[in-house]
């Protein structure tokens, strides 16, 4: 009898680990926002939020950046822009000297707590042409027809929706505004996306490389989007698959 109970616990013991073994494997699904449903998954991995301090902003002047970014984007006085993910505002305190008193800096970022801290830093810093937004993950919530330049620097791959964010912030753009990326060439899952897959998924709602360079000096690349004269219906939009290649200067693959 005593046999019998040892071998239908050790049974039982055995069923019991099995089924945690499948359940450690299981990899956790996100819930995907309401807002969001209408629009494709991606077929990739996306990154867990990083620091809203990507590095020191020291280090980060120290090779220029800022200023490449800039001069690669021709950021005038005068032009109204958005720092999409602005976290401790490395940028748009930059952005703000730059564009000048008669030019507009919209922050924005999902994280409240960051934004608090860019909030008093603005006004440290007395920035009057500097306005802050909360956006959503799957939303910019940028007012349609006001941007020369959207800035997406570093974060794009923490996007977690990115065909709704997309297509939400192909309005935002002006008559010749433009969409600028600076991200790093490695899975979308260590903080980096290929750019080939991101031409891919910005082509996919309706914007149109411009110009791509390679940029070691800004740990990463630079890619310059310009909206199309359209852009597909939630319905119309197809994930991007396959292996990615990467993107050349001149829009084409390699």
């Amino acid at each position: 009898m005593q046999r019998v109970i040892a071998s239908s616990l050790a049974l039982y013991l055995a069923t019991v680990l099995a089924g945690c073994e499948r359940v450690a494997d299981e990899e956790p699904v996100a819930e995907r926002p309401d807002t969001a449903l209408e629009f494709p998954s991606p077929d990739r991995p996306v990154s867990d939020l990083g620091s809203s301090e990507f590095s020191t902003e020291t280090a980060r002047d120290r090779v220029g950046e800022a200023r490449k970014v800039m001069d690669f984007a021709e950021i005038e006085p005068g032009m109204t822009v958005a720092d999409i993910g602005a976290g401790e505002g490395y940028y748009t305190v930059r952005l703000a000297t730059r564009v000048g008193n008669n030019g507009r800096v919209l922050a924005q970022d999902i994280d409240p707590r960051a934004l608090s801290r860019l909030g008093s830093r603005v006004e440290r810093e007395r920035l009057d042409n500097v306005a802050i937004k909360l956006g959503a993950p799957d939303d910019p919530r940028l007012p349609a027809d006001s941007f020369d330049r959207v800035f997406l620097v570093h974060m794009y791959h923490e996007v977690s929706e990115p065909y709704a964010f997309l297509w939400r912030l192909w309005p935002a753009l002006k008559e010749g505004g433009r969409a600028i990326v600076v991200d790093v060439d490695r899975p979308t899952d260590h903080h980096g996306i290929d750019s080939f897959l991101l031409r891919c998924e910005f082509e996919q709602v309706g914007f149109e490389l411009e110009m791509f360079r390679d940029a070691p000096e800004l740990a990463g690349y630079y890619a310059q989007f310009r909206r199309a004269a359209t852009r597909p219906k939630p319905d119309e939009i197809t994930p991007c698959k396959g292996q990615p290649r990467r993107a050349n200067s001149d829009g084409g693959t390699k």
